[in-house]
């Protein structure tokens, strides 16, 4: 008699920051959800700090992972995304970062893990895009100038968001989490100018530019309730490039009101959008959309990608990667529109 071998049982892998995740929590969650979906062990692997964690979740993947958690803050998903990018297995978020930005975006609650852990075994499959980055360094004494590639899952950007992110204390981050932008933004405002640069949209001529910063955004949303860009979407295959321009005296303030006021107030009645339709004239805020982008700089500039600093860069440029990524969300659970 033949023996017909049975399927192995499938399994998930969680990739966790050491320092950030509620591990003994997290592990009591994937256990009884393991058990309740039938599935075999889950597999755990810690985040190496070389890599965020980009090692740890391509290893996941090479043991044959049915679904991915990462648990940690952004830069933690950013890197498993980035690992996990075009393999068609899910990525369950266990948010436990400062911004949790990814979360936001798609509707998730911030501080459950019971649904988090639920949504990687039971929820549906979700495809969104991916922003893609090539960084291109300063030259070395040599001349020899380097490349790097990156994704991103909701803001990249070069200028004043890119220097906060730099200048940030690790100690007030700690103690203040997201608010701690706000210290090293003022500061920065205070003492920067302005920054010069040529910019291209979907292979476009250059043309140059002053601003504040420029962003490029997957999606808008940010910590506090600020949409930033109001109507970019997750998964539409296009990117939503902002860029924050010093016109005039109080820019500042005509840039805070029209994102806090105009996007987060006014923008979510019908009534409040045609009020915008009439006042708005202002040019402090600009946005683009493309597929495709390219932004240089005379002299080197700090990158963040998804609220991480990435170094200087002389040059960025990169595209949409459509649906590159598929995330497990619950019903209830909602991408802008």
């Amino acid at each position: 008699m033949t023996m017909v071998p049975t399927r192995a049982l499938p399994h998930a892998a969680v990739v966790y920051h050491p320092l950030k995740t509620d591990l003994a929590g997290l592990r009591t969650a994937v256990r009884a959800a393991e058990l309740k979906a039938g599935w075999a062990a889950t597999r755990w692997y810690e985040t190496a700090a070389e890599d965020r964690g980009t090692g740890a979740a391509r290893q996941a993947i090479a043991d044959g992972a049915g679904v991915v958690f990462g648990s940690g803050g952004d830069g933690t998903i950013r890197a498993i995304a980035e690992s996990i990018r075009g393999s068609g297995i899910p990525l369950g978020i266990v948010p436990q970062g400062t911004g949790n930005l990814l979360a936001r975006n798609i509707g998730m609650p911030l501080g459950d893990l019971g649904k988090a852990v639920e949504a990687g075994f039971f929820g549906r499959n979700q495809p969104i895009d991916l922003g893609l980055m090539t960084i291109v360094r300063p030259a070395d004494e040599a001349g020899h100038v380097a490349e790097d590639e990156h994704a991103f899952l909701v803001l990249a950007g070069m200028g004043l968001d890119a220097r906060v992110i730099r200048s940030t204390r690790s100690t007030l981050k700690k103690r203040l989490g997201w608010l701690a932008y706000v210290d090293a933004g003022v500061r920065t405002m205070m003492k920067d100018k302005p920054l010069e640069l040529h910019y291209s949209m979907d292979g476009s001529e250059l043309k140059p530019l002053t601003v504040y910063t420029v962003m490029i955004g997957n999606c808008g949303l940010l910590p506090g309730g600020v949409l930033l860009i109001p109507d970019a979407k997750i998964d539409d295959g296009l990117l939503d490039v902002v860029s924050l321009r010093p016109l005039g005296p109080f820019s500042w303030l005509r840039i805070w009101n029209k994102i806090g006021w105009e996007n987060g107030v006014l923008r979510k009645t019908k009534t409040g959008r045609r009020i915008i339709d009439l006042v708005n004239d202002t040019k402090n805020v600009t946005y683009l959309r493309a597929r495709k982008y390219a932004l240089t700089v005379a002299s080197p500039e700090p990158i963040q990608l998804d609220g991480d600093d990435f170094g200087l860069a002389v040059e960025v440029r990169g595209r949409v990667d459509p649906g590159a990524l598929i995330v497990r969300v619950l019903p209830g659970w909602h991408l802008p529109e």
